[in-house]
């Protein structure tokens, strides 16, 4: 469990780096804001490089974003929840997000820092297709890549862009949903999952209605 003096020092290394930049994000600075002393911050993280990449790395603070179900049941809100987090998580991380693609060339060592969300991003979704060919939910070959680097995309570029481009972006209310759609839609999702749609279409081959369970009972 991490002490609260090392969440309130990323925290606001995180704040100063990404008003200041590598340059003027110095110990002192960022020492003042987190309301430590120097000793703590050298103690606790070594050194100014090791704690600014600390502070970037998306998976400090990545503590609210809803994970994909192993067993899909509803993709469309599962999905349109993810969505609606990730965008969030970006929305609220954009600052230092562009602070260091800025410095990125100056500083390749925090590149590797930046690439851990789109990565955790990509497993996730590469999983969650997986699990939604499993239930049935698509057949046929899928480009995987192509969906996936399409709902990233959308997603980074509407966090990092939506300020300078508003109107090239759906309401942000929206835009979740939207974006779910189009994805699912991407890879030909069903209506339902095909062993449902099978046992819908048997029944109703001899005859019966599917069970349909009343809101009265128990």
């Amino acid at each position: 469990m991490e002490s609260p003096s090392r969440d309130k020092i990323l925290e606001a290394a995180e704040r100063v780096y990404a008003e200041h930049g590598f340059r003027g994000a110095t110990t002192r600075r960022i020492a003042e804001a987190a309301g430590v002393n120097e000793v703590t911050l050298f103690r606790i993280f070594g050194g100014k490089e090791a704690l600014l990449a600390a502070a970037i790395r998306p998976g400090a603070q990545r503590r609210d974003v809803v994970a994909l179900p192993d067993e899909p049941v509803d993709p469309e809100r599962e999905m349109t929840a993810w969505v609606a987090a990730n965008l969030a998580f970006l929305r609220q991380r954009r600052s230092i997000i562009r602070k260091t693609m800025s410095e990125m060339e100056e500083r390749p060592q925090f590149a590797a820092c930046v690439r851990e969300g789109p990565q955790h991003a990509r497993h996730a979704l590469k999983g969650y297709l997986a699990a939604l060919a499993e239930g049935g939910w698509f057949e046929g070959e899928v480009d995987e890549r192509a969906a996936i680097a399409m709902l990233i995309g959308v997603i980074f570029s509407d966090a990092m862009g939506r300020e300078l481009m508003a109107d090239h972006f759906p309401p942000l209310s929206a835009a979740p949903r939207s974006y779910a759609r189009l994805f699912l839609r991407a890879i030909g999702l069903r209506s339902r999952p095909a062993r449902t749609a099978a046992k819908h279409a048997t029944s109703t081959a001899n005859g019966r209605r599917p069970p349909v369970r009343s809101s009265n009972s128990r």
